[in-house]
């Protein structure tokens, strides 16, 4: 008998205990949930999105801005299936508007518990209107805000496009990646008290938070020149057989960005219909490769600067040069004799750039590499830069310091290389490259991005006599069709050596063919870094990159009216 009132008292107070933690749990513990739960049950609630900002470039030289990157609005078709009355009528009548099956959009409407369904997006106006002359109790339609490309391809790689990344819609690539926050704003929020029929309680309690519209961004391309930019070297790539190619022009004065080019391209308005993603590279930016003999003009700053060489110093070229086991000799197998500093440019000399190096010394040498900003990134406002890679310079062996002297065994971007001439032709100043010189807040709020110094590289004497001895190059050397009749213009062809991805050394079928220079140079308004991959019609970037050059430059005189020198 004791044992049965035992056993029902222990079962009494587990019962009562589990009661209790039951009682604890949904007013305590579950008390928020369920609190929201209410909230939900009687509250309209909807998000305020934000509209994206827009992205701008300069017109001309003139100063106008013309948006490249901006929004518009698209309508959507909505259904909200308790109301519709007839929904076999419905969908029948909608199907023909909406050329979608009758069946695929009974198949959405047909349960009731679904508060609201989507149909269709990106309804084209003739729909939209067709829909709405239909007057169906429980369709609507909606706007929707999308982005738009008005110029398709032009500085595609640059511009980024804007994408769904998960569940969310997100800038990919280029502007739209690095500033995706800015450009997006910051979402609102609307409240409101609804009744038991989930209608909303005129004069009930109201909660708002207004959105805040994303940043416009205003760039320092000029539409034109990147037009043009885009234009010669789409020409250039298809009439050299080249596997891609890149173009950068830079104001050496003020750090500005002026184009930025590469092809292929694709259009961010269909950027899902490329069939190689490859393509969305900023090539310019993201792509380090050995730059060949466009990187001696570096290693002769660095004899100028140290004083280690002269113009007119003699080197006796034998054709060859030996490192223990290695030997390195000059571009088919040629033997100059004695040659000047700038004759060691006009011929591109492997064998007198290393002169110049060993002249200057390692630790210089070093020292103005690293100054040039080779070996870090430039700090552009756009994902993806790579730093180049200088790690050979830091073993200290002399024959990787005689194959970076012609630029073999190090890499480079075209914007490190583009910054680099930059800094040659403003007086050995560097200055810090950008692409974004304003950003309007909505708020009233501006920011300016002004040119910047980063430090004084090389002397101004030593900057100025390797400008006169890069105008020899183009006048005497293989930079010839890089001349612009009337104008002193200076620069370095290379082409380079392509590396083997599957083993040591280098593929002899495959180059890159570079040429960076700089005009006019008694007070340069431009610097132009053009890069072309394997280009299988020619062999050396003389026939590729060189003329592509001219041509660009060609323009760039003409469009800022530069009176002749000559």
């Amino acid at each position: 008998m004791n044992s049965r009132i035992f056993l029902l008292a222990i079962t009494i107070f587990l019962f009562t205990a589990a009661l209790i933690a039951r009682l604890f749990s949904l007013q305590v513990l579950s008390h928020d949930s369920f609190k929201a739960l209410a909230t939900s049950q009687h509250q309209l609630y909807r998000t305020l999105v934000p509209q994206r900002g827009q992205i701008f470039v300069l017109e001309n030289k003139d100063g106008r801005i013309v948006p490249a990157v901006t929004n518009v609005e698209k309508n959507l078709v909505f259904a909200q299936p308790h109301e519709i009355e007839n929904k076999p009528a419905a969908a029948t009548q909608l199907s023909q508007i909406l050329q979608m099956p009758a069946r695929e959009i009974l198949e959405k409407i047909d349960d009731n518990s679904r508060k609201w369904v989507i149909l269709k997006k990106e309804l084209p106006e003739s729909e939209a209107l067709a829909v709405a002359a239909l007057k169906l109790k429980g369709i609507g339609l909606e706007s929707e805000s999308f982005r738009f490309y008005p110029e398709k391809v032009f500085a595609s790689q640059l511009l980024g496009f804007y994408a769904y990344e998960g569940e969310e819609r997100a800038g990919q690539y280029g502007i739209e990646e690095h500033y995706d926050e800015l450009l997006a704003g910051r979402p609102g929020s609307l409240a409101l008290e609804k009744d038991i029929r989930g209608a909303w309680i005129t004069g009930g309690e109201r909660q708002f938070e207004a959105a805040v519209d994303g940043v416009d961004i205003e760039l320092t391309l000029d539409r034109a020149i990147q037009y043009q930019a885009e234009t010669i070297l789409k020409n250039a790539v298809e009439q050299y057989e080249a596997d891609d190619g890149s173009m950068v022009v830079m104001n050496p004065a003020t750090g500005k960005i002026l184009a930025m080019a590469n092809f292929p391209t694709f259009d961010p308005n269909l950027f899902n219909k490329v069939e190689d993603i490859s393509v969305y590279r900023n090539r310019a930016v993201t792509d380090a490769y050995e730059p060949g003999s466009v990187f001696k003009p570096i290693t002769m700053a660095a004899g100028l600067d140290s004083g280690s060489v002269q113009p007119d110093m003699i080197f006796e070229d034998t054709g060859f040069m030996k490192f223990d086991k290695f030997t390195i000799k000059n571009a088919n197998d040629k033997i100059y004799g004695a040659q000047n500093m700038t004759q060691v440019l006009e011929q591109s000399i492997n064998t007198g750039a290393i002169f110049v190096q060993q002249k200057t010394g390692k630790d210089k040498f070093l020292e103005i590499v690293k100054r040039f900003g080779f070996g870090q990134k430039t700090g552009l406002t756009i994902p993806g830069e790579a730093a180049g890679d200088m790690r050979n310079l830091e073993k200290s062996s002399d024959i990787h310091y005689a194959t970076a002297s012609f630029g073999q065994g190090l890499t480079t971007t075209l914007v490190q290389l583009a910054s680099a001439y930059s800094t040659i032709a403003n007086s050995g100043k560097m200055m810090k490259p950008y692409l974004v010189q304003k950003i309007d807040y909505k708020d009233g709020r501006v920011d300016e991005i002004q040119p910047l110094e980063i430090r004084q590289v090389i002397s101004s004497k030593a900057a100025h006599t390797l400008g006169a001895m890069l105008v020899n190059v183009v006048e005497n050397g293989h930079g010839k069709r890089a001349g612009v009749p009337g104008y002193y213009v200076g620069g370095k062809t290379g082409t380079a050596q392509i590396a083997k991805t599957d083993g040591p050394g280098y593929d002899e079928d495959r180059t890159i063919g570079s040429f960076i220079g700089f005009g006019p140079v008694d007070n340069p308004k431009f610097v132009i870094a053009v890069k072309i991959t394997n280009p299988k019609a020619v062999r050396s970037a003389e026939s590729s990159a060189a003329p592509t050059f001219g041509e660009m430059a060609r323009y760039l005189v003409n469009y800022y009216q530069i009176p002749p020198s000559r």
